[in-house]
């Protein structure tokens, strides 16, 4: 005689978890990535004959000739423009910020910002420039 030993396995996975995991992720990069490739038209100061342009995912601010904000192609008040930095920051504690100002843009506005952004606690700030021909 055999002797069957009866199991109730269920070898289903749930796939519910995953789901709510991929769907958080697809949200946080269809928010930032529009702000990542675009920004807006500047005359960038020239610096020798390196430029630093920053790396492809670094968020963008802008400042232009008469002192206004861009995150991306989005005109923001000095605090709102740190206010969104700090809520992406949430999302990747790593963020790196390129400042992108104007030649023509008052230097205390350039350094408003970046002293914001320092006292919000980022330590990956730089400036963008352009390679001096």
């Amino acid at each position: 005689m055999s002797r069957r030993r009866l199991r109730n396995s269920d070898a289903s996975i749930s796939l519910t978890p995953m789901i709510d995991i991929m769907t958080v992720l697809l949200a946080v990069f269809m928010v930032t990535t529009p702000m990542l490739t675009t920004g807006i038209e500047l005359d960038l100061p020239r610096a020798g004959h390196f430029a630093l342009s920053g790396n492809d995912h670094a968020i963008q601010i802008s400042v232009n000739s008469a002192g206004q904000y861009f995150v991306g192609e989005t005109q923001l008040s000095l605090d709102d423009a740190v206010k969104r930095v700090i809520a992406m920051r949430g999302e990747n504690p790593m963020l790196t910020i390129m400042i992108s100002g104007d030649k023509s843009a008052d230097y205390g506005a350039v350094m408003a910002v970046m002293g914001r952004l320092k006292d919000a606690g980022f330590q990956r700030v730089g400036l963008r420039t352009q390679i001096d021909d």
